[in-house]
């Protein structure tokens, strides 16, 4: 059992606390931002977010595990699952025992899945764009920097 870590010190000049100011709030109101641009311009109205970078990693790898692909998407392991059993009834995925070690399963796309990716990819592009919104190129690449490294900053 880990323990959690105690408050840090009080500091004298500590400013109130408010939520909206903080870092997982404002993560939480662009990622609900980017879903609902997607939502909007994706052709396929049954495609979500997590089932398009699914099936792109998927894609990538080729065939792959449920392991690999919550790595890959950073898609926690329950709801990858749900994932992929809504592209596997879609027929945009297969989902096969793997030969060399008959508990673990192996995802690969199929054409009607590599299909929807080709044509997805073109409005997904837009959904950048639109994500993006009013901010000038330099911002673009510092936005993206910064995000990775807070996305690999558990990794060390």
């Amino acid at each position: 059992m880990s323990k959690k870590p105690s408050p840090p010190p009080a500091a004298a000049d500590s400013e109130e606390y408010h939520f909206s100011r903080q870092i997982g709030h404002l993560l939480r109101r662009a990622y609900q931002r980017h879903v609902a641009i997607f939502q909007a311009a994706i052709p396929d109205s049954d495609l979500t977010a997590a089932q398009f970078v699914t099936l792109c990693a998927v894609k990538e790898k080729q065939s792959c595990s449920l392991n690999d692909i919550v790595k890959a998407t950073a898609i926690d392991q329950a709801t990858i699952r749900g994932v992929v059993e809504r592209l596997k009834a879609r027929s945009l995925i297969v989902v096969s025992p793997d030969p060399l070690d008959g508990r673990k399963l192996l995802v690969r796309t199929t054409p009607e899945g590599l299909a929807l990716i080709d044509q997805t990819v073109p409005f997904a592009k837009q959904v950048s764009e639109q994500t993006f919104g009013g901010l000038n190129p330099a911002e673009r690449v510092a936005i993206v920097y910064l995000l990775r490294a807070m996305a690999q900053a558990e990794d060390n």
